[in-house]
């Protein structure tokens, strides 16, 4: 097959060409989550701040209760949040988890393990140093390094920052990223459907894929094919943006228009991908600006997103994370359709009564069908010129993975 770029090329290629986002932010961290660290985060200080106890029990030495059993007297009582006195030999402090260790103890008995008899605690079975404790610094030491640039931040992560007093972090801005819709077809939703109409649903399945990256989308409605209008529509959303995706429009009939429209206020440095489906994806840059055209049917659009666009918007904020891998698992399905091009089968992710995982295909592979997307649980990879029998192995992607 001629002209049709391999898809590990494809990513190559365009990682290598893709402009980069350096502003930084300081955002606050309630607004950092799916936002890329533009530094590196290190620790203002020590978590724990203070050594504490592990547990609800009693604060002593270890050396008073090396003969068991061994009775001490109760001096204080000490929660998390307040601080005691320093502990002297023969002395114990009640003391709960989180509490900090009073000074002069090194240990602290559990309380299972201890029987108190009035202002004293006799204690039944030796503790010794170090234990039952949370030490200073454990989990997290003064000037570390806690996050790298380059992260894509999670909740677990905003939460580690909060950990340490910190409000906000820095970050890649967001993106600014045109969406463009294209089809004479094409209405919106809520409205009445005319013979010859479709509704837009591309949008709607790739809108909240950029908002869940934390891009800043800039919409231009519907443009109808016309070579004119497509033309003016990208001249005049280009010079807003940093990234402009478009759907429909880059294959070859008479009405798509978007591959000549990019052609002259740009250039195309890919066009038609050896993969499947996805196969008219185009990526170039138009006045400047990197540009993403998409396949118009639903499942390719949102599959060469995924794959393609993700990825490279991803690097555009300097993220060191870009592609999402796979695993190998079996095959509950055979396929004597042997294809030029890499496959990506809509897959679902089943459990043999053993409790070992396969998958089975979704049975309607067609680039139109959407509702394969909301069924399916993620993509089996099928090489080029690979025939699959039942319990062959493929690389599964799952969904849960492909939108994080």
């Amino acid at each position: 097959m001629t002209n049709l770029t391999p898809i590990d090329e494809a990513i190559s290629t365009l990682l290598n060409s893709l402009p980069a986002i350096e502003e930084i932010e300081s955002t606050p961290l309630m607004e950092c989550l799916g936002r890329v660290l533009a530094e590196d985060f290190t620790a203002p200080l020590d978590v724990p701040p203070h050594t504490n106890s592990a547990m609800d029990g009693y604060a002593l030495r270890s050396e008073d209760v090396k003969f068991l059993p061994a009775t001490l007297n109760i001096s204080q009582r000490i929660i998390a949040g307040s601080v005691g006195t320093r502990l002297e030999s023969g002395e114990a402090a009640r003391i709960f988890t989180g509490a900090p260790l009073p000074e002069g103890a090194d240990c602290v008995a559990m309380q299972e393990n201890c029987r108190v008899k009035g202002n004293k605690v006799e204690i039944l079975k030796t503790a010794n140093s170090g234990e039952n404790l949370r030490l200073m610094g454990e989990d997290i030491t003064k000037g570390s390094i806690m996050l790298e640039s380059g992260v894509r931040l999670t909740p677990q992560d905003l939460g580690l920052v909060a950990s340490v007093g910190r409000s906000t972090l820095g970050t890649r801005r967001r993106l600014k990223v045109a969406l463009i819709t294209t089809g004479n077809e094409l209405i919106e939703p809520g409205k009445e459907l005319l013979p010859g109409q479709i509704y837009n649903s591309n949008y709607y399945a790739l809108a909240p894929l950029l908002r869940q990256m934390g891009c800043d989308i800039v919409k231009s409605g519907i443009v109808a094919d016309s070579f004119e209008k497509t033309r003016n529509t990208l001249e005049q959303i280009a010079v807003k943006v940093d990234c402009v995706i478009t759907t429909g429009g880059v294959s070859v009939g008479e009405e798509d228009h978007v591959k000549a429209a990019v052609e002259e206020n740009g250039y195309l440095d890919l066009w038609k991908l050896a993969i499947k489906p996805g196969k008219p994806f185009a990526s170039g840059k138009i006045m400047g600006k990197q540009f993403f055209g998409l396949p118009g049917n639903p499942v390719s659009a949102f599959v060469t997103f995924l794959l393609l666009v993700k990825p490279c918007l991803l690097s555009m904020l300097g993220s060191k994370k870009v592609r999402v891998r796979g695993f190998s698992i079996k095959t509950n399905f055979s396929s004597c359709s042997v294809s030029e091009r890499q496959e990506y089968l809509r897959v679902k992710l089943q459990n043999e009564e053993t409790g070992v995982p396969f998958i089975e295909r979704c049975q309607n592979q067609s680039s139109g069908v959407g509702s394969s997307l909301a069924i399916a649980d993620g993509l089996a990879v099928v090489p080029p010129h690979t025939e699959v029998s039942v319990g062959d192995h493929l690389e599964y992607i799952s969904f849960s993975e492909l939108l994080r």
